[in-house]
């Protein structure tokens, strides 16, 4: 339907009486609730608008798309396509006779940026992950070959490597002096648009995706996009203060929400990985919840903080230092804990023979507890700890069975542990181990906990084939371990 103009523009003489009518009305109901109007200038000059212009000419030269090649079987490719189809017509009864698989190839991007002059660079573990050639593209296109240094999925922190000196290297901000609200910017490869920059504000501190994590996250509302991942979000001055991971979506796109791995738990993951190819985390041996309001009247605290100790677990760490279970951990080494968020955060953030002191309350009463950490009895790596130049690289990440797993296999008279992740460029993936396997024999020796294996670790031969008996499914098999 055609507008009217005149219906849809007021006349000049209109104009001026809305607006008289308008500063009539301001005026009346500042007066009216005794609202000093000097100060109404200063509060609207406060909210602005950041430039990001200069910074963002600045500081492009220094971020790459990271442009990854994985090799993907025709039926996995076609299986990903068509899952939902097939499962609705077909079920998994599909088949297409007398045609071998063939291996075809599939393209992914993501962002990375320089943190070294030399070299060096960040990413997320997501965009590369079982990658068989990563690649960079600069700004003046220039593609340069990349070596995985290292990658840890629980802190979605990738490290490359790229050959040459004099590379741009951007300035590392401190992500913990970060405030909400404060303008950020974003520069990754949305969908395959290079150098994309996007601004936004930090929305909230030290979010947290349960235990499938190991970094409190930045929130913010910068609008990110599939490709962006990996890439640096800066603040004001330029300075990297996280890497950007993920956004949440019902969509697949932008709806809002978007997560950051601060910069100084990245930097951390960084400097082990750049060291010694892997991150070793710590282990207290506690399991924290949060305090509601219901149980701060219970355990008669001013309001809710802190973190109830549901369960410590035997032989840890934390009973060792007393700890036990109905505890309140209200400090953590000297910092305040509100959330048990908050002492999770510090335990991720920790390393193996770390000291620790902890403020409780116990039965109404304040004490003070302190311990040393230990390595994580679920999180061991598979290779000997006396091997240096030539260690054995298994590439396996164990952990001991819960009871009912274990009452499960004992009707075989059994006892093992359960593989929970395969390096698909290790040993074990090459010999055809697969996470969910439970592993109850190695090298001639039963295993009934992850010490034991590494305990096997540690006879192993230099070079050969040995047996490792495995459960899959229920159903026993023996595979040969190559060691190369």
């Amino acid at each position: 339907m055609p507008i009217n103009m005149f219906q849809a523009q007021p006349t000049i003489r209109m104009q001026r009486w809305l607006q008289r009518s308008s500063l009539a009305l301001v005026i009346g109901t500042v007066m009216a609730i005794g609202i000093n109007a000097a100060t109404m200038p200063q509060a609207q000059a406060a909210v602005t608008t950041a430039d990001f212009s200069d910074l963002v000419q600045q500081v492009t030269p220094a971020v790459a798309r990271v442009n990854v090649t994985k090799t993907v079987s025709e039926d996995e490719l076609a299986k990903a396509q068509t899952a939902e189809l097939l499962r609705q017509f077909f079920g998994d009864r599909l088949r297409i006779p007398d045609q071998a698989a063939k291996p075809a190839i599939e393209h992914a991007y993501g962002t990375a940026f320089f943190v070294t002059t030399d070299g060096y660079m960040l990413t997320n573990h997501h965009v590369v992950a079982g990658a068989d050639k990563i690649t960079v593209t600069l700004n003046d296109r220039t593609e340069l070959d990349v070596t995985l240094v290292g990658s840890d999925e629980r802190s979605d922190v990738a490290v490359l490597k790229v050959v040459g000196n004099q590379f741009p290297a951007l300035p590392i901000g401190d992500s913990n002096s970060l405030k909400v609200g404060e303008p950020v910017l974003a520069i990754g490869s949305p969908f395959g648009f290079d150098y994309s920059a996007s601004a936004g504000i930090v929305s909230a501190k030290s979010r947290s995706f349960s235990r499938e994590t190991s970094v409190p996250f930045i929130q913010t509302d910068v609008a990110l996009n599939p490709g962006n991942s990996g890439g640096p979000l800066f603040n004001q001055r330029g300075e990297v203060i996280g890497i950007n991971s993920r956004i949440f979506s019902g969509t697949g796109g932008y709806m809002g929400l978007s997560f950051s791995i601060p910069i100084d738990a990245a930097m951390d993951i960084y400097e082990q990985l750049k060291t010694n190819g892997e991150v070793a985390r710590a282990y207290m041996g506690i399991y924290p919840q949060d305090i509601d309001r219901n149980l701060a009247e219970a355990y008669n605290l001013a309001r809710p903080q802190g973190a109830l100790l549901t369960r410590v677990s035997p032989d840890s760490p934390a009973q060792k230092s007393g700890l036990q279970s109905g505890d309140i951990i209200l400090q953590y080494n000297d910092v305040q804990i509100m959330r048990a968020a908050d002492l999770l955060n510090l335990l991720n953030r920790a390393r193996p023979n770390d000291p620790f002191s902890a403020q409780i309350q116990r039965d109404g009463k304040q004490m003070t507890v302190k311990g040393t950490l230990t390595y994580a009895p679920n999180d061991v790596r598979a290779q000997s700890g006396s091997q240096q130049d030539d260690e054995i690289q298994l590439g396996l990440r164990l952990r001991n069975l819960t009871p009912d797993e274990q009452a499960e296999l004992a009707v075989d008279n059994k006892t093992g542990i359960l593989v929970t992740t395969v390096d698909p460029t290790g040993l074990a993936a090459r010999s055809g181990i697969f996470a969910g396997d439970i592993v109850t024999n190695f090298h001639q020796k039963p295993i009934a906990k992850v010490t034991d294996f590494s305990s096997a670790i540690s006879s192993l031969p230099k070079k050969g084939v040995v047996t490792i008996e495995v459960m899959r499914q229920g159903i026993p098999g023996i595979i040969g371990l190559r060691i190369e």
